[in-house]
């Protein structure tokens, strides 16, 4: 009877492996459809396009900056309304991505136009992404408006 126990434990744990891992995989974002959805997500903000840049993000997902936190992604789509409301002629130039496992690093240059004083803004950006289910969870960026660029 051990040796009937042992065989179970066994098979218990090879049906595990076996079925469980092809699930796991599935989770995970290789890097190529890593770098494809930060692409999605700039030419998103460029064009301003609400709906194609919420639809990037999880059901609850978060959009972090200075000082605000959007969860879930009706949330994300109002505030995203206001801000195209506000800001206008946007210019976005990555100049890096660093990939792992269901996360990346984004550096990129930004600039904006405020409509109401037609003020440029410009910031070095650095964004911290988190994905899951083929989808952004969390976005979460660190704006450095005060180095001096050469651009």
């Amino acid at each position: 009877m051990l040796w009937l126990s042992q065989w179970l434990v066994l098979a218990t744990i090879f049906i595990s492996l076996t079925f469980s891992t092809p699930l796991f995989a599935s989770q995970s974002m290789n890097q190529q459809d890593i770098q494809i959805l930060i692409e999605k997500a700039k030419d998103a903000w460029v064009a301003q396009d609400v709906d194609a840049l919420t639809q990037l993000f999880t059901v609850d997902g978060e959009l972090i900056v200075p000082g605000q936190c959007w969860r879930g992604q009706e949330k994300i789509r109002e505030e995203l309304t206001h801000f195209k409301q506000q800001y206008s002629d946007i210019k976005i130039d990555i100049q890096r991505i660093i990939i792992g496992e269901n996360r990346a690093a984004v550096e990129w240059y930004y600039e904006d136009t405020e409509k109401a004083t037609g003020r440029r803004n410009k910031a070095d950006d650095v964004i911290v992404v988190d994905f899951k289910n083929g989808q952004i969870s969390r976005w979460r960026e660190y704006f450095d408006t005060q180095t001096p660029v050469n651009r």
